[in-house]
């Protein structure tokens, strides 16, 4: 199972680890998703969401 945001998409991003000598290596950015419960289209399900849309949705 990915763990993708399901209201904006956001996901795993790739980059590089750098070393002291300036050598690079790939890593991956992982997104801060939790697993809460959300309606979506009137029906409630859990299913993963972002920190960032968490706040923005008590804002409304």
């Amino acid at each position: 199972m990915s763990r993708v945001c399901v209201i904006c998409g956001k996901g795993r991003t790739s980059g590089n680890n750098v070393s002291h000598s300036n050598r690079r290596t790939k890593r991956a950015f992982n997104a801060n998703v939790h697993k809460v419960q959300v309606e979506i289209d009137g029906v409630v399900s859990n299913e993963y969401v972002c920190t960032r849309c968490m706040r923005t949705s008590k804002k409304s």
